[in-house]
C-alpha cells in the first residue's frame, strides 16, 4: 500500500514538473524585448550615376573622387556601427530606420556586409523626389516584424495653418525626401513605423517646412490610429530640429514625459536627454538631437503588451549610441562624431550623426 502511494506521489510530481517545463517557454515568451533605432548614414552613395539625380559629386571623377575603395570603406564602417550596437544589446535591431541612402542597391550592399549578414535584414525603400537622390528606408528582421503594407508619403504644401515663405514658383520647384510608412505586426500586435528626413536648415531655411513635414507625419499617423484603434506607432528620423522645437512639440504633439501624454499625443524620450546635455550631432560647438524617435500614447502606456522601457541609467527611455571609434579623437572637432568627410576631404569616418534607439518590451 505504501509503495502504491509512493508511486502515485511520484507520478504526480512527474506531471507537475512536466507541466512546468511545458509552461516555461510560454512564460519566457511573455518577456520579449526589441531594439528599434534610427541612423543617418551620411551620404551612402554608390559610384554610379542615377539618371535624373544630382549625384555627380559621388562619382569617381566627381568632386569627392568617390571611388569603389571609398564606397567599400563606407559600407564596412556603417556595418561596423550596426554590429557594435548588436554586441552592446546582445540582439540585432528588430527595426532600423536609415536616411541619406541613394538607392536600394546601396542598402542591399549594406545588409550583405559580412559583419551583419546574419541579421537577415530585409529592406523597405522607395525612390523619392530629392534632387540629390537621397532617401529614407527601413531595415527590419522578418522573424520579428511581419510587414503588411508600406507607402511613400510625399511632401505637400496643403496646410491649413502654416504660412509659407516660399513663392508659388519656389514651391513648384521644391523637392525633398518622402516620408516612409511601414505597417505590420510584432508578436501579433499592430505597429506602424514612420521614417523621415525633414527639410534642411542650410542657409537658415526650413522654419516653416519642417513643421509642415511633422504635420504630414502626424496627419497620417492619426489616420492610422483612427482606422486601427490601439495601433502602436513609432516615428523616427533626422528631423533637422530638436525635440524642443515647434515642429516636434506642436505639430507632432510631442510630450516630454509619458504621464503628460493623452490619446493622440506622442512621447518624446529624447527631450529630457537634450535638456540633460546629450547630443547626436554637434554644430558650431553646440550639441543637438535631430535624430529623434517618438512613440504614440498606446506604445508608451500599454503595460499588457509591448511598450517602451527605460534603458539609460534606468531613467532615460532613449539611447544615443557612440563608441570611441565613432568619435573624432583629435583636432578642432575632437569629441564629435567621426564623419566621412571634413572640409571636403575624405577622412574615412562613419557619420556626422550618432545613431539613436529605444527598446520596447513586455517586461
Amino acid at each position: 500500500m505504501v509503495g502504491l502511494l509512493n508511486n502515485i506521489e511520484m507520478k504526480k510530481a512527474f506531471y507537475i514538473i512536466l507541466a512546468l517545463i511545458l509552461l516555461l517557454p510560454s512564460c519566457m515568451a511573455k518577456n520579449k524585448s526589441y531594439v528599434i533605432g534610427f541612423y543617418n548614414l551620411e551620404n551612402l552613395f554608390d559610384t554610379y550615376h542615377d539618371e535624373g539625380k544630382n549625384d555627380y559629386e559621388f562619382l569617381p571623377d566627381g568632386a569627392n573622387n568617390w571611388t569603389e575603395e571609398k564606397y567599400q570603406k563606407k559600407l564596412s564602417n556603417m556595418a561596423k556601427v550596426i554590429r557594435a550596437m548588436h554586441d552592446d544589446n546582445k540582439a540585432w535591431h528588430a527595426v532600423l530606420g536609415v536616411s541619406e541612402v541613394e538607392n536600394r542597391h546601396v542598402l542591399e550592399d549594406l545588409v550583405s556586409q559580412p559583419s551583419i549578414a546574419e541579421a537577415n535584414y530585409q529592406i523597405v525603400h522607395y525612390d523619392g523626389p530629392d534632387r540629390r537622390g537621397v532617401d529614407v528606408a527601413l531595415l527590419y528582421r522578418p522573424d520579428v516584424l511581419k510587414v503588411i503594407e508600406s507607402r511613400s508619403i510625399p511632401f505637400t504644401f496643403d496646410s491649413k495653418d502654416i504660412k509659407f515663405s516660399l513663392t508659388k514658383e519656389e514651391m513648384d520647384y521644391f523637392r525633398t525626401r518622402d516620408v516612409l510608412m511601414v505597417r505590420g505586426t510584432i508578436d501579433g500586435e499592430m505597429f506602424a513605423f514612420f521614417v523621415a528626413h525633414l527639410p534642411s536648415r542650410l542657409g537658415g531655411k526650413g522654419q516653416d517646412l519642417r513643421p509642415r513635414g511633422a504635420e504630414i507625419i502626424y496627419e497620417n499617423a492619426s489616420a492610422l490610429m483612427d482606422k486601427y484603434p490601439g495601433i502602436k506607432i513609432v516615428v523616427m528620423g533626422d528631423m533637422n530640429d530638436n525635440p524642443t522645437d515647434i515642429s516636434m512639440t506642436e505639430y507632432m504633439h510631442g510630450k516630454e514625459s509619458i504621464g503628460a501624454t493623452a490619446d493622440g499625443d506622442f512621447f518624446s524620450p529624447f527631450t529630457s536627454m537634450l535638456k540633460a546635455g546629450y547630443g547626436s550631432l554637434a554644430y558650431r560647438g553646440a550639441w543637438n538631437i535631430y535624430d529623434i524617435i517618438m512613440v504614440n500614447h498606446s506604445l508608451a502606456t500599454d503595460k499588457s503588451g509591448l511598450h517602451i522601457i527605460p534603458i539609460v541609467k534606468n531613467k532615460y527611455y532613449g539611447r544615443i549610441f557612440h563608441k570611441d571609434f565613432m568619435t573624432q579623437q583629435d583636432g578642432p572637432y575632437a569629441g564629435t562624431p567621426f564623419r566621412t568627410f571634413s572640409n571636403g576631404s575624405f577622412i574615412g569616418g562613419y557619420s556626422d550623426h550618432y545613431p539613436t534607439y529605444i527598446v520596447i518590451s513586455t517586461k
